[in-house]
């Protein structure tokens, strides 16, 4: 695993960089789970990309750290939040008045998604994505292919489709 040297802050406080990826809970599983069959392909698109910025959700950190807690251990889970800690990521964090805009969308897309297993972290990703106007997300799950960002386009899955 790389270490990224940018600082970590809520996406709320700064510019969201043109080279911004929204990134859910799989790759970040695999990245921290040597055993996981995505690790290979999360970890060499991560070096392969260095410009990237990953931005990702406190309900994907949630699910994160949970499931490496059950499957690896508490140690994965504390390192991947000091990964985040040193800049590995920047964390989503609406501010205080956009939160009930933020959990209303992510219910409408839970909602019109609703044939879909029901997951909070795949809605807040899919929330994070249309309210910042990003059409990149990193995961592993196909279910992203039914999402859409602000304009009605499909999700652009960048470990599979690459980043054009």
């Amino acid at each position: 695993m790389t270490k990224r040297e940018v600082k970590a802050q809520p996406a709320s406080t700064q510019a969201i960089s043109p080279r911004c990826v929204v990134v859910d809970s799989g790759p970040l599983l695999a990245l921290f789970n040597g055993a996981d069959r995505w690790h290979a392909s999360v970890l060499g698109w991560l070096q392969a990309n260095p410009q990237i910025t990953l931005l990702t959700t406190w309900p994907v950190l949630t699910e994160v750290c949970a499931l490496l807690a059950r499957r690896v251990g508490n140690a994965a889970a504390l390192d991947f939040l000091r990964w985040g800690q040193r800049g590995g990521f920047t964390l989503d964090a609406p501010a205080l008045e956009a939160l009930p805009d933020a959990l209303a969308q992510v219910l409408l897309i839970s909602e019109r998604f609703h044939d879909l297993p029901f997951d909070l972290a795949d809605a807040s990703v899919a929330e994070a994505a249309a309210r910042l106007g990003l059409r990149h997300v990193l995961t592993i799950d196909s279910d992203f292919d039914v999402y859409r960002d602000a304009q009605g386009r499909a999700l652009r899955h960048v470990l599979r489709d690459g980043w054009l």
